[in-house]
């Protein structure tokens, strides 16, 4: 079986109350694409709950987990983006992330990840239209589509565009570098 995304690494970020589907299908996804997906989240080695009760732990904190140190993060939407933009290590982890040129990709409330990150201003995307108002207040060119992609961000609105959403993250993934782990240098 071919892995298109051999050697790319890629955070899931996770909270509870987060969307099932919007956290499970990326990351079922990408692993069979060949990515190694890590879940971060504000705690490491805990577990979270969706809004309907399933559960998946964390793999790393976002305190400890380093941007450069992944080629993509995926935030899902429900309330989760909520209790992420509580804590400042989800949020600067989200702004390292784009900062840094990765492939940042949020579903539905999860642009509101990308308001408190401040990564919106000229940016066309798309998201949940209850958060519409929010993110072209902070900047966002907002545009009613099932998936948007604008340099390395990519936003869709609702489950119903999960297909479309990981298309194109697989896409960006495909056609990006590889970064190589962090190495200590000797002389």
């Amino acid at each position: 079986m071919d892995s298109p995304l051999a050697g790319k690494r890629v955070a899931v970020l996770a909270e509870n109350m987060y969307e099932d589907l919007e956290l499970w299908y990326p990351l079922i996804r990408l692993r069979e694409a060949g990515a190694v997906v890590s879940v971060v989240a504000p705690t490491e080695g805990t577990i979270y709950k969706s809004k309907h009760g399933l559960e998946v732990k964390s793999d790393l904190s976002a305190e400890v987990a380093k941007a450069r140190e992944f080629d993509a993060v995926v935030i899902p939407g429900g309330f989760a983006p909520d209790y992420m933009r509580r804590s400042e290590a989800m949020v600067r982890f989200v702004k390292d992330a784009n900062d840094e040129g990765k492939v940042v990709a949020a579903i539905c409330h999860a642009g509101s990840m990308l308001v408190s990150a401040k990564v919106l201003k000229g940016k066309t995307v798309t998201c949940y239209k209850s958060i519409k108002d929010d993110v072209i207040n902070a900047g966002g060119n907002y545009v009613d589509k099932a998936v948007v992609r604008d340099g390395d961000l990519i936003t869709s609105r609702v489950p119903d565009d999960l297909p479309a959403f990981c298309a194109e993250i697989i896409a960006a993934l495909s056609t990006s570098k590889t970064r190589p782990p962090a190495q200590t240098r000797t002389r």
